[in-house]
């Protein structure tokens, strides 16, 4: 159910309902913000991108998919995402330009045969639900995500000027993001109301990474298949995940986990350095027993 077993704040002036930077932990609203768009029936995860996005067709990049997009596999030469890059301005004014810049890259790897974790995929998606929308990114994602889980703090608007950010770009509070797990291990459903098909959320869970080349993932994933926007932490035999994980750079965790039927995040006021995974990882290992 929804029932707050254990909730913590170390800080007055930082409570769980303060926004905060979510880094990557934006990537796994954005893939479910996909699948609402799945459940209307405007576009499924194997639509080529370039049926929404021509500018892929003048490179030769038609096979890239939507769940390519939503799983780092899209093949497309990239850069590591670095912290030091998290605050740069863009050279571009918009996500449009942005991802029209994308299609212009070289291709490293055939679509679907290598894994490389960066800002590429989730941010093609958002452009793609921009051209089916007809709204930016920002605008959808409140209209259609936020308001229905009330996740009043929370938001992808770009205050610094340049393109939206899909991928790295949202900030929420611990109370807000933690509906959106709720909802998750509701199997879509949020008081009531059926924001996500069970079939979506069953997708979201399904392991895209399989046998494929790790070519790179930062040090928080490493050991790990990946969804779609989230991270496997313990999975089924079977190609789904029973547990999944959505690290950040800023220390930002999240955990939904199915199988023992309950939801985590940690949001700390400064960056965790000391360890960072190892302290995430006890405090799962102390959670766990409780839910056997």
């Amino acid at each position: 159910d929804d029932t707050v077993v254990y909730r913590k704040q170390t800080n007055p002036q930082f409570r769980s309902n303060v926004q905060a930077p979510i880094a990557a932990s934006s990537q796994w609203l954005t893939a479910a913000l996909v699948m609402m768009f799945v459940d209307e029936g405007k576009l499924t995860l194997d639509d080529p991108v370039v049926n929404y996005v021509p500018e892929f067709g003048k490179y030769f990049k038609n096979y890239i998919t939507l769940r390519h997009c939503l799983s780092h596999t899209t093949g497309i030469e990239s850069e590591a995402l670095k912290l030091s890059k998290l605050f740069d301005k863009s050279k571009f004014e918009n996500l449009e330009k942005e991802v029209n810049s994308f299609a212009a890259k070289n291709i490293a790897a055939n679509p679907g045969k290598e894994f490389y974790f960066s800002n590429i995929g989730l941010s093609i998606a958002g452009r793609v639900l921009e051209v089916v929308g007809k709204r930016r990114f920002d605008q959808l994602m409140t209209q259609k995500l936020f308001r229905s889980l009330a996740m009043r703090r929370s938001t992808f608007a770009n205050l610094m000027g340049g393109p939206i950010n899909p991928s790295i770009g949202g900030k929420s509070s611990a109370d807000d993001y933690m509906n959106f797990l709720v909802m998750l291990i509701n199997k879509g459903k949020f008081r009531g109301q059926q924001v996500l098909s069970e079939e979506s959320v069953a997708e979201l869970i399904k392991i895209q990474t399989g046998d494929l080349l790790m070519k790179y993932l930062p040090d928080a994933g490493k050991g790990m298949g990946y969804a779609s926007g989230a991270w496997v932490l313990e999975e089924d035999g079977n190609g789904n995940a029973t547990a999944l994980i959505s690290p950040s750079l800023f220390g930002f965790w999240s955990v939904v986990d199915f199988k023992r039927g309950y939801a985590f995040l940690l949001l700390p006021k400064e960056m965790v350095e000391n360890d960072p995974i190892a302290l995430h990882k006890e405090i799962i290992e102390i959670i766990n027993p409780h839910f056997e």
